[in-house]
């Protein structure tokens, strides 16, 4: 198994309403790739943060293997997905490992 932890910041110039509203677009798009996507054992958005925190949202998922993940970053839902993430978010970090 793979997990794959991302984390992102918002752009600036954002209301705390857009923010509100890309965030929910970003957790409900994302989530809804497990019942497209073969090899997703698992994902979930995290929107809500603590105020400790220095990310404005993060990915959280688990994946088959190694090869089920690089499936799912080329798959055309994931980019379709990305491309908005790409237009809000910045300061992308990723964590991928083996459990």
């Amino acid at each position: 198994m793979v997990r794959h932890i991302v984390a992102w910041s918002f752009k600036d110039g954002f209301t705390d309403e857009e923010k509100q509203a890309h965030a929910l677009k970003i957790k409900t798009e994302l989530e809804v790739l497990p019942s497209i996507i073969v090899g997703i054992v698992e994902l979930n958005v995290q929107i809500d943060l603590l105020p400790t925190s220095n990310r404005s949202a993060v990915l959280n998922s688990l994946f088959e293997s190694e090869e089920a993940l690089k499936a799912y970053q080329i798959h055309p839902e994931h980019k379709k997905v990305s491309a908005f993430v790409g237009t809000v978010m910045t300061d992308r970090v990723c964590l991928d490992y083996e459990e």
